[in-house]
């Protein structure tokens, strides 16, 4: 299988924590002109390294969603902008989640052509396994009304003459004749069993039913 889904998430932390902080502020957890957590503190509420911390604040004050003040903290300063990050944040993240959506369908239709491949390998397998055993696995053909021969044995019409066909069983609509020999004679809704090389069956096609 290909390899294409990602085992970790494909979004940095510090973006996931700039995200979350716009969400806040757009939640009207935090007020326009209140100063939220230091870096340290933004470290510490998330689990996260300082440098991590500082990552997200950077992201929130590059896009004027917040100031950062010399010795003072961190003040936010646009509602506005806090909407526009999560919405483009969400947006991202539906196509995100559309792409891998994607990726796995097709991940799972390789998986699948792959396995047919390798279903239909080991029918063809399987199929020249059986063949090579049963070399006189018979044929088949339905009589019906547009056959030449109608009500004719199968010595009067010289079949295997004409085929190099050898006729195994006959159904009828009432019993399967096997070995039904010379005699037989073809009918209308019969089905004829035989035997021969990989030709004869269109040989039997074309002799029963061309005038």
């Amino acid at each position: 299988m290909t390899k294409s889904k990602k085992s970790k998430s494909e979004y940095p932390v510090y973006q996931k924590i700039a995200a979350d902080i716009a969400a806040k502020i757009v939640d009207k957890h935090y007020q326009i002109g209140e100063k939220i957590y230091a870096r340290s503190s933004v470290a510490s509420q998330y689990a996260v390294s300082a440098e991590t911390a500082r990552r997200a604040i950077c992201i929130l004050s590059d896009m004027k969603i917040v100031e950062t003040i010399k010795g003072s903290g961190v003040r936010i300063v646009s509602y506005e902008k806090a909407v526009q990050f999560v919405k483009q944040f969400r947006n991202v993240r539906m196509l995100n989640d559309v792409r891998r959506e994607i990726i796995s369908s097709i991940d799972k239709q390789i998986d699948d052509n792959n396995n047919l491949k390798k279903l239909v390998n080991e029918l063809v397998d399987k199929t020249n396994r059986f063949k090579s055993i049963n070399s006189f696995m018979p044929f088949e053909i339905d009589i019906d009304k547009s056959a030449v021969h109608l009500g004719k044995t199968i010595s009067e019409v010289n079949f295997w003459h004409n085929t190099t066909a050898t006729v195994v069983a006959i159904r009828t609509q009432d019993s399967l004749v096997l070995s039904p020999g010379p005699y037989a004679t073809l009918n209308e809704d019969d089905t004829l069993y035989f035997i021969g090389d990989e030709e004869c069956y269109e040989r039997v096609l074309k002799f029963i039913y061309s005038k």
